[in-house]
């Protein structure tokens, strides 16, 4: 991949120098200005390329973090425990337990996105090109994406500072944070201005960029929180309902078996939606799924044959592993448990079996010459999740969810599935079918706390949050120390 280098000014809590980033397909360009860069269509789809460029560096730890590894899915791994305050949620505004730089509670690289965003919307209306459907496919992945990233946003701090012009400025940065229901309505905004601008409800080749269906996705994503979250109640669910159906009008469809939909030489199948891409001719640094496999003198001697099958190549470093309520969480015929982790358990001279530990086997990458890469793409969005998002809305509509639920249920039990098909009864109990469905079809997919928090949850299904209820504080992130260092206008969450 060629390299695209530019001068860009980072806004929140100071201004950062971004160069020499890795970006898709673009020619090399250097120290570019906004006076000499913003011309023609080609510098536009090469700042596109840019802002996914700088999402993917997001994908490759903080996602992840900010997604899951605060939930019941972790727990700790066999090594020293690098990413306890994680898992045991005891966050604090600099969580120098960490040694992985991505591994933060720092919300910067999500505003360099944004940058890029503003950017494009700023500049791009003003550039000809040859084709207005292309011009427009431009503004819309922008519109996307910063409807996306400040729903990231969002959702882990709260009230978070709102910016939608391009900082050139010294005297912007220092801006305070805006209220949630500020940043949900700019969010929706952004999400229809996307789903007008796109042509058609096609894909782009690969599904690696945002699309009408993917921001279809998107946006049932956000109506069912602010439905759950902020009152929007009915309404909010009607639109999420509708956005699914608009979703399943495209060429999506569940592939028959599981373990296809994660395998590496099959990303940008046809279940999917949206996926970060990362390949290792673009880079090859592990991503944070390295620190939930195993390095081989922690596999234990006295495991199975299966066992050491299933490991294969070992790499990376057990420093989280999946808990072992994520191990329980599958019957033994559910074909979901094998591709997304592997139990490692120990057998004493008379075959007595006992748990170890397991690793993540969703996102263990490639090997290449006997090297194991994690370099998987990140899945954004998908179909299953979209199906069970939409039975998600029909049950707070009061309408039947059977059908999502048990076409997600179908593939995971195969010839078994008689034993397993869901029947609808009261709206609370098929909410925590639906949350446990998305539990164990969507693991370590970065979803499962952002999950337990829009269900209610948390407090209820996470160990180190038991009976901590009436601290909900505890349900959004500490902002980083040096960011308040940098910004004198913000304020510190509650309770940090």
């Amino acid at each position: 991949m060629k390299k695209f280098s530019k001068i860009l000014w980072i806004w929140i809590a100071g201004l950062t120098v971004s160069s020499c980033t890795k970006m898709l397909d673009l020619t090399p360009v250097s120290q570019i200005s906004n006076s000499s860069f913003w011309k023609t269509e080609s510098d536009a789809k090469g700042a596109t390329a840019g802002m996914y460029a700088h999402l993917r560096t997001q994908a490759i730890n903080n996602l992840f973090l900010w997604g899951e590894a605060r939930s019941d899915a972790m727990g700790p791994g066999l090594i020293a425990p690098v990413f306890q305050n994680w898992y045991l949620n005891i966050l604090t505004p600099d969580n120098s337990e960490s040694i992985f730089s991505g591994a933060s509670t720092d919300w910067l690289g999500l505003y360099t996105v944004i940058h890029d965003c503003n950017l494009i919307l700023n500049y791009v209306p003003g550039i000809s090109f040859a084709s207005q459907d292309d011009k427009n496919k431009v503004l819309a992945q922008a519109y996307a994406m910063r409807a996306y990233t400040y729903f990231v946003l969002v959702r882990t701090w709260g009230d978070v500072p709102l910016v939608t012009d391009p900082v050139t400025n010294l005297k912007n940065i220092q801006i305070p944070r805006a209220a949630v229901s500020d940043v949900f309505k700019q969010i929706k905004g952004d999400i229809d201005q996307a789903v007008t601008l796109f042509p058609d409800n096609s894909f782009p080749t690969g599904r690696y960029t945002w699309s009408q269906p993917a921001v279809n996705a998107l946006k049932a994503d956000v109506y069912l929180w602010t439905g759950k979250m902020l009152g929007g109640g009915s309404a909010d669910f009607t639109t999420a309902l509708t956005a699914c159906n608009e979703v399943q009008n495209a060429a999506v469809t569940l592939l028959p078996n599981f373990a296809d939909v994660f395998n590496y030489n099959n990303e940008g199948n046809q279940e999917m939606l949206f996926e970060i891409r990362r390949t290792y001719a673009e880079d090859n640094e592990s991503s944070i799924y390295a620190w939930m496999y195993i390095i081989p003198p922690f596999i234990p001697t006295n495991t199975d044959t299966a066992t050491i099958n299933a490991i294969g190549v070992p790499g990376g470093a057990p420093y989280m592993s999946p808990s072992v309520k994520s191990v329980n969480e599958f019957t033994a015929d559910d074909t979901r448990k094998m591709v997304s982790l592997t139990e490692i358990d120990t057998y004493d001279q008379s075959n007595n079996k006992t748990y170890l530990t397991s690793v993540v086997a969703k996102f263990n990458g490639i090997v290449l010459s006997g090297v194991r890469y994690f370099i998987n793409d990140y899945i954004v969005y998908r179909y299953a999740d979209v199906l069970l998002m939409k039975a998600e809305a029909e049950n707070a509509l009061g309408t039947d969810p059977s059908a999502e639920i048990n076409l997600v249920r179908q593939r995971a039990y195969g010839t078994n599935y008689s034993s397993h098909v869901f029947v609808s009864g009261a709206a609370d109990q098929n909410d925590l079918a639906i949350l446990d469905e998305r539990y164990k079809e969507l693991m370590f997919e970065g979803k499962r706390w952002w999950d337990l928090i829009r269900f209610g949850q948390a407090f209820d299904q996470v160990p180190s949050l038991m009976g901590m209820g009436t601290n909900n504080n505890l349900l959004l992130f500490p902002i980083n120390t040096n960011t308040l260092s940098l910004n004198a206008a913000l304020t510190q969450n509650p309770g940090y």
